[in-house]
């Protein structure tokens, strides 16, 4: 069976495939990896797949139907603020390629699938974890078998739809081939960017799962779930040393994990595999602010170059409020010992969860400037369909529209749908901005990123590429 993974158009380097989906203001641009990931599985069960990146590579509906062959099934890649236009596609393919069956998958798609279904042309969601649920689906299709076998799928049937009982978890994560073996054969490497890496770098996992549960964080609460599984270390360094063979010039390897550092044991045992080879690429991974000085400095020793950190808020009453199960004195010693281990840190700040009044939003900007990490983020809390904190601001009342592509600005970037019960989203909004300012503009910072813009050639590639955009959304007020 002819599969076609796609990451559909949206905006112009739209990055669907990120945690909060937008148009970023640091030029970012995740790989499809899920999709890549299922692309893997499903060849693996011997169907002949091909992965379309639209955003990425700037291709239109019109360019799909024109340059492609009609495939048996679509695999379409969705999201909440670009979901209105992602069941369009769906709708538009599904008319144009009358054979053809599509499927829905990702985040939104997985909490809401009727809605989905019912708004498009679309034949099915794989929910959830849906590697092999579009493997099986593909299986099913290619041997006509009854769709009610596929087990995490919701489908169409007349006029009604039918969800199949729930996809365990993968327990044995080595099953699924290596990623970047289909991000080599089907994608430009040179065409995504984040800002936490030097670049050029290739995104890959070494677990999936985040025990943690935060109460904003769709993924694990609607793909990869709230138990940390593994790959095998030795696979992952093996990949590792393929990246390097595989991608000519690239420096680093991006851990995509929900939390890499989640799972001591095995992220010091991966930076053991990786000292033994001796492998040369730098790497950056999802960490949380309670990692012990010993294994950051076992990070670093593994070419570990960046982590960045969910800090979250500087109120103690709004991370107990978002179940982040993390303290500020904790944190503050955290950002000490990164320093001490010589690792660069990029903190994230929520801003606007529930609860939140601009008291509480003064002192995570507090935190923020105290902990002085080497780059920032202020973003507003986005409430996203699956994710705990979404049923708490709805019933509350606090959601200010219902309409998905509201969760961006008409440019594509981050904005604020709930209000906190004392702050309308634009006031969040605001504060953000205000953040954002007063952390970048201050003399000190900007004289030390000038500093290590001139001493390393990776960094001065980075960050002239980061601050090209980033500088005019910064002065913008």
């Amino acid at each position: 069976m002819n599969v076609l993974f796609l990451n559909p158009p949206y905006l112009p380097r739209f990055s669907r495939s990120q945690r909060s989906p937008a148009v970023t203001r640091s030029g970012t641009l995740y790989y499809p990896m899920w999709l890549a990931y299922a692309a893997a599985a499903t060849e693996q069960r011997g169907h002949r797949i091909n992965l379309v990146d639209a955003p990425a590579a700037g291709v239109s509906v019109p360019d799909l139907l024109r340059e492609l062959a009609e495939p048996q099934l679509v695999v379409l890649e969705t999201s909440t603020p670009s979901i209105s236009a992602d069941l369009e596609t769906a709708t538009h393919l599904a008319q144009h390629w009358r054979s053809t069956r599509v499927c829905l998958v990702g985040p939104h798609v997985s909490a809401l699938p009727d809605s989905a279904l019912q708004a498009s042309g679309a034949h099915a969601v794989a929910r959830g974890e849906y590697d092999h649920t579009v493997a099986d689906l593909a299986d099913a299709l290619a041997g006509d078998i009854d769709l009610r076998h596929v087990r995490g799928l919701s489908w169409k049937c007349d006029e009604c739809v039918i969800h199949n009982p729930p996809r365990p978890l993968i327990e044995n994560l080595d099953l699924i081939p290596p990623v970047s073996r289909v991000y080599a054969r089907f994608l430009d490497f040179r065409d995504y960017f984040n800002p936490n890496a030097l670049y050029p770098m290739v995104t890959i996992v070494s677990s999936r799962g985040c025990p943690y549960g935060c109460s904003f964080c769709v993924y694990p609460h609607t793909m990869t779930g709230l138990r940390q599984r593994f790959r095998d270390v030795r696979l992952v360094a093996d990949e590792m040393e393929e990246i390097g063979a595989r991608f000519p010039g690239v420096r680093a390897v991006f851990f995509e994990d929900d939390t890499l550092t989640a799972g001591r044991p095995h992220v010091r045992a991966l930076c053991e595999e990786i000292i033994n080879r001796g492998i040369a690429l730098s790497w950056t991974a999802n960490a949380r602010a309670d990692v012990d000085l010993d294994t950051l400095r076992l990070m670093k020793r593994a070419r570990a170059r960046c982590v960045c950190v969910g800090f979250e808020s500087g109120s103690a009453e709004v991370l107990q409020r978002m179940q982040k199960r993390l303290e500020v004195d904790r944190a503050r010693r955290f950002m000490a010992d990164a320093r001490s281990a010589n690792l660069l840190v990029h903190g994230c700040f929520v801003l606007g969860m529930p609860g939140e009044t601009r008291e509480t939003m003064e002192e995570s900007l507090r935190l923020a400037l105290d902990l002085d990490p080497d780059t920032a983020q202020f973003y507003p809390f986005m409430a996203y369909p699956g994710s705990p904190a979404y049923e708490e601001v709805k019933k509350a009342g606090l959601l200010t529209t219902e309409r998905f592509s509201d969760w961006l600005c008409p440019r594509g970037h981050h904005t604020a749908v709930a209000g906190t019960g004392t702050l309308t989203p634009g006031d969040v909004v605001a504060f953000c901005a205000r953040a954002r300012r007063r952390f970048y503009l201050r003399p000190r910072y900007m004289l030390r990123t000038l500093v290590r813009a001139a001493s390393d050639r990776g960094e001065r590639v980075r960050i002239v590429r980061a601050t090209r955009t980033f500088w005019k959304h910064l002065i913008r007020r």
